[in-house]
């Protein structure tokens, strides 16, 4: 079973879970950014699908880019992009949307140390502003920065530290 906001998914029609998808927003290990793409259209593309008309587009996307460092870089491609750089666009893909929740599956597991250390700075900064994170990592670091630790063994709750 999984609750959101006291809500379960699983007893949501498809209208209800397109509208807490919204809600979401999702950071990867590996990015998932496309690569014909520049930054500003990967980080536009949700918007699209949520049909934002393009005024209110372009201003969000030019705030999630600034937000996250990289207005300077909106149109370069993920090939013209270091791995940090990769991970801040889609930072700034999930931020655009507002989302209330992000998931975030390893997001630090394909940087080098300094560069996960200021990833893990935005995610400080998302939280310190209300926002609710779910981090997946392997990286004990990681971990103990967060609030709050759930270790998941052998698919069963192992341990809870605050």
């Amino acid at each position: 079973e999984v609750r959101i906001a006291g809500r379960d998914l699983g007893k949501m029609n498809q209208k209800e879970l397109r509208r807490q998808r919204q809600e979401i927003g999702m950071i990867f290990q590996n990015f998932n950014l496309l690569p014909k793409l520049t930054a500003e259209e990967n980080v536009e593309l949700p918007l699209l699908y949520q049909g934002v008309k393009a005024a209110e587009r372009k201003q969000r996307v030019r705030k999630a880019l600034e937000k996250v460092e990289l207005s300077h870089r909106m149109h370069h491609r993920p090939t013209e992009l270091s791995g940090g750089q990769q991970q801040r666009v889609a930072i700034a893909r999930a931020l655009v949307t507002k989302p209330s929740l992000f998931l975030a599956d390893e997001p630090t597991g394909n940087l080098d140390s300094r560069t996960g250390q200021e990833i893990m700075y935005l995610f400080h900064e998302l939280h310190e502003a209300g926002n609710t994170i779910v981090l997946i990592t392997h990286d004990n670091g990681v971990a103990q920065e967060a609030e709050r630790m759930i270790r998941i063994r052998d698919g069963h709750v192992d341990e809870v530290t605050t």
